[in-house]
């Protein structure tokens, strides 16, 4: 069965969609702006800033589905400008600083309400 998560830990969906589903013990986020929980604030104009809050949110929707940032298999980064790619990969390497999971990135032309970046994961439940 097909379980909807939300997580008052990261930022409500804007459209038709959830935060994330699992099922069985696998989690799927959908993808995460950048904004700064604390303080509500979408992140625009610091890459890694945004990359961080990015992560973290990504995070909370995994844990709030029972698995942790030790869990995430694989995640996909969209972002508007590849030639920022060192500085996230950087921040990356922060927060996944062993076991890291497999990620892609992209450039797109565009990412909801302008962001420089999204990013969703798969994980499995502890």
């Amino acid at each position: 069965m097909k379980n909807i998560i939300l997580s008052d830990k990261a930022p409500a969906p804007i459209g038709a969609y959830s935060q994330g589903t699992a099922y069985n013990n696998m989690i799927f986020t959908s993808g995460q702006l950048p904004v700064d929980m604390k303080t509500g604030v979408l992140i625009l104009d610091d890459i890694d800033k945004a990359a961080k809050a990015a992560i973290k949110n990504v995070i909370a929707v995994v844990e709030e589905a029972g698995g942790s940032k030790e869990t995430i298999l694989k995640t996909t980064v969209f972002m508007k400008d590849l030639s920022q790619f060192a500085n996230v990969n950087a921040v990356y390497a922060e927060v996944f600083s062993e076991n890291a999971p497999a990620r892609s990135a992209i450039q797109v032309a565009r990412l909801p309400k302008d962001v420089q970046i999204e990013i969703e994961a798969i994980a499995i439940k502890k």
